[in-house]
């Protein structure tokens, strides 16, 4: 089990920046990649970012250059961030925050979600 908290959300005027943060706990050992996904109403959940272990990203085309996912390791918990720049009104979603890992000989495989932030950015 891994429980995931998200902050950070809030209201924004268009071009400003925002950090939104994911606190990890529980089984983080077995975290292989983690994510920012996005829905915004009328919509499907897309993909913003993830990262891996190895540290490598991805990102979506509509936030390339503007935004940047990070990781960072605390004995208990994982910290993961995305840093929001240049923010556009049709960035406008709830944001949620993924941990992820495959099957292994002895568990299972784990997919989790944090509970999401409102990002509101105002034109």
């Amino acid at each position: 089990q891994v429980q995931l908290v998200e902050s950070g959300g809030g209201l924004v005027q268009a071009g400003g920046s925002l950090r939104l943060s994911c606190a990890a706990s529980g089984t983080i050992s077995r975290i292989s990649t983690m994510a920012w996904y996005r829905q915004a109403p009328g919509n499907q959940r897309e993909l913003v970012a993830h990262i891996v272990n190895d540290g490598s990203t991805n990102y979506a085309d509509s936030v390339k250059g503007r935004f940047t996912i990070s990781r960072a390791n605390a004995k208990n918990t994982v910290y993961l961030y995305l840093q929001m720049n240049s923010l556009k009104p049709e960035d406008t979603a709830v944001y949620y925050c993924n941990a992820a890992w495959p099957p292994a000989t002895w568990y299972r495989g784990g997919n989790y979600w944090g509970q999401g932030t409102q990002v509101t950015v105002s034109s």
